[in-house]
């Protein structure tokens, strides 16, 4: 059965009038605001907040509780203090204990995260456009953490804690307190000289008392970084231009590697580089990079891969983190015109994972023009590697952002990607591969993000002749402390394929409405409850109706903050391609379910977190079920134990057992990821993490030692191993052989 062929533009247009005739209007609120006054005399940043410039300023100490309620003021009592001088921006906090007891530090690594755990942050919008901000925090043993803040904060995900800059702090423990202060160098921030004001938030984490709370009030249903809950930060001066700000960080690296499978000789490479950070203005930047090297990156952790379309995985290299989202936030989650991890990043045809593919030079330009307008511009060239048959590309995307309203924007991406000839022309615009889209998002947020969502339309250009190159979608999501309702619709054209962008799959229509609803009881146990549902629905053009996805679940939220969740999902999946239910790799030659055949199936499950505050955490999820045409249980768990302050050890382990018919392959897979995260002091770092994934007969093996000798300064030795290894004898592969 097919859905009617105009039904999703009805919908659009239905959505679009309803906003434009104002049913949504958009609230406008009162912000509280403080004053921050010149310090007159210098501050020692020593943790200790006892100079005299502490005492003229202003104390703020009204935090009202986030979590385990929002009604309440905060049970423990922290006073923040903000003062300044020409170079820096001085944050000073006294956290009181009602509790006595030690604190719940992860490690002495820096950038650490987790709902449990101690500490104070600062978030700052210094362009006040609700949208993008600075996020700084402190633990009671002094270790730091940075971040950048993008879409105002709605998810947790949008707080990137992988921005590293050039700031300082310390902290102290005392009898029944501890303190901190923060020295944040204006250089480090974006924001427009002469401004009279900030927006601004902060908050603390009592693990003891199990407390968040925040300044200014903000509902529990929120991020703690959310930037609509911001108060104003009023300056006594308005701000002068920090003067020029460029930095320069070279690089050295060393590299050895041998290739056993193909029984190649050891290559030991030397290779330079380097990054440059300019500041054209105190809030536009110009980034440079040229020969880098990412080796020092964190291996991306492996997945059980039973999907039939690609996965996705997170950016983690720090040239294209600063303002991210101006690059990577169009479109849809599963529908990005531009996904940054497509440059300087190919895939290994011996391991199927990951390698680096050579960036000759990069540059980038991004920030705020003014209050209302941002733009963004990348170009970077790729080299070309024979060993992955990748050609050589050029790469530009171009940005521009217009905000609309309050905390609403509208957005255009311009994105070519440009093979690179080899004859007497070595670049021109026609007669080669290229690859480009145009695209425009509009984001709203209204009435103090109760509705929010987001509408876009992008079209591909490239010497493909294939047609509806184009991609379209539209959401809305509606929420309250009660209740949380999700509309979702999207068309792929089957023609639609950005080179640097990430689409797992196209020729499609989908929609996906969504709901959630939560009590609150009066219980000393339990904070939250209440049903989830969420429906999914495919088609296309030539074969109709071709998936569902129907959950139905409840979840309960622990006054502990442990979390439980169980559901029961139904699937309908019709295969336009054969495909292996098991992702066996393509040497096994497995038998495959056949095209134009479809399937019906469900499946239970459940997910329980624990309190992340204990030194020992662990997160469970099983799943039992029909799957395709046989039937499919599935148990994972994650183990942490925390060594405080010196370290953390983990184990990810999952197992799947998927039973199919003769002649399709059954199959056991199995994955075990152990991890040793050894902080010595706060900057020398120790991480060995040990992968194995029978899925694809794959051991790898990643330590990082690093030493952080100065601020944005690093010296790291990596180690990398890949081996084939099988518990039973298949082919070639017996026991350990070594890949690289």
């Amino acid at each position: 059965m097919n859905p009617p062929r105009n039904f999703l533009y009805q919908l659009s247009f239905g959505f679009i009038i309803t906003l434009l005739t104002g049913t949504i209007v958009q609230g406008q609120n009162t912000r509280p605001s403080f004053t921050i006054y010149k310090a007159e005399t210098p501050i020692v940043l020593d943790g200790l907040s006892d100079e005299a410039a502490w005492a003229n300023a202003q104390v703020m100490s009204d935090l009202q509780q986030q979590f385990p309620y929002d009604t309440l003021p905060a049970k423990t009592k922290t006073e923040f203090r903000f003062t300044y001088d020409d170079e820096f921006l001085y944050v000073s906090a006294k956290a009181y204990d009602n509790v006595k007891g030690g604190y719940v530090i992860s490690s002495l690594r820096r950038d650490y995260r987790g709902p449990g755990l101690d500490g104070i942050s600062v978030v700052l919008d210094p362009f006040q456009d609700l949208t993008n901000g600075f996020f700084f925090g402190l633990s009671p043993a002094g270790v730091q953490r940075e971040g950048l803040v993008s879409n105002g904060g709605m998810l947790n995900e949008d707080l990137d804690l992988s921005w590293d800059n050039k700031w300082y702090a310390e902290a102290k423990i005392h009898d029944g307190y501890w303190t901190a202060e923060f020295a944040i160098p204006f250089k480090t921030l974006r924001f427009k000289a002469g401004a009279q004001a900030w927006n601004i938030r902060f908050y603390r984490i009592d693990s003891k008392e199990n407390e968040r709370a925040c300044w200014p009030w903000t509902p529990r249903i929120f991020e703690p970084v959310n930037l609509n809950y911001t108060g104003e930060m009023i300056w006594d001066t308005p701000l002068e231009n920090p003067g020029s700000n460029i930095s320069v960080i070279p690089y050295a690296a060393a590299r050895t590697s041998r290739n056993f499978q193909n029984e190649e000789p050891r290559k030991d490479q030397l290779q330079f580089g380097g990054d440059a950070k300019m500041a054209i203005t105190p809030s536009l930047n110009l980034d440079i990079t040229v020969n880098p090297d990412f080796s020092q990156v964190e291996v991306d952790r492996q997945v059980t891969n039973l999907d039939r379309f690609e996965l996705f995985f997170p950016e983690r290299r720090q040239f294209f983190l600063e303002n991210a989202d101006l690059f990577a936030s169009f479109g849809h989650l599963r529908a990005r015109p531009f996904f940054s991890r497509r440059l300087g990043i190919t895939r290994d045809p011996n391991t199927g994972q990951n390698i680096q593919n050579k960036i000759y030079f990069g540059a980038r330009l991004s920030g705020n023009i003014n209050k209302l307008w941002r733009i963004g511009f990348l170009n970077m060239q790729t080299a070309e590697d024979e060993k992955t048959k990748t050609p050589s590309f050029n790469n530009t995307v171009a940005t521009v952002q217009r905000r609309v309203g309050k905390n609403s924007n509208l957005r255009a991406i311009l994105i070519n990607s440009q093979l690179f000839g080899n004859d007497s022309l070595p670049f021109r615009i026609g007669g080669y591969q290229y690859n480009r889209i145009a695209g425009i998002d509009y984001n709203y947020n209204f009435q103090g993000n109760k509705w929010t969502g987001n509408a876009f339309l992008h079209k591909q250009i490239s010497e493909s002749k294939a047609s509806a190159q184009f991609a379209h979608g539209y959401s809305l999501v509606y929420s309250t402390r009660t209740i949380n309702l999700n509309w979702y619709h999207q068309v792929i054209g089957g023609g639609y394929a950005p080179a640097l962008g990430y689409v797992p799959r196209n020729g499609y229509k989908r929609i996906s409405p969504s709901g959630s609803y939560f009590f609150y009881p009066q219980s000393n146990v339990v904070n939250n409850h209440g049903p989830t549902a969420d429906f999914s629905v495919l088609w296309d053009d030539n074969f109709g109706y071709t998936d569902h996805e129907y959950t139905i679940g409840y979840s309960i939220t622990f006054q502990n903050q442990a979390t439980l969740l169980v559901n029961m999902k139904d699937f309908y999946t019709f295969l336009f391609q054969d495909f292996d239910p098991t992702n066996s790799p393509t040497e096994d030659m497995v038998v495959k379910l056949p095209a134009a055949t479809d399937y019906r199936y469900m499946w239970v499950g459940a997910n329980f977190l624990s309190d992340p505050r204990k030194p020992l955490t662990f997160e469970l999820t099983g799943s039992a079920g029909r799957y395709f045409n046989g039937t499919r249980k599935s148990i994972s768990g994650l183990l942490n134990y925390r060594i405080q302050p010196y370290g953390v050890f983990s184990l990810d382990l999952s197992y799947n057992q998927i039973r199919l018919p003769a002649p399709y392959r059954s199959a056991d897979i199995f994955l075990a990821a152990p991890r040793f995260d050894i902080t010595l002091t706060r900057s020398v770092f120790f991480t060995t993490y040990f992968q194995y994934n029978s899925q694809y007969r794959n051991v790898n093996i990643n330590s990082r030692f690093q030493w952080r000798f100065k601020p944005v300064s690093d010296l790291f030795i990596v180690y990398t191993d890949n081996y084939y290894y099988t518990f039973e004898e298949v082919g070639q592969y017996s026991n350990f052989t070594p890949k690289n």
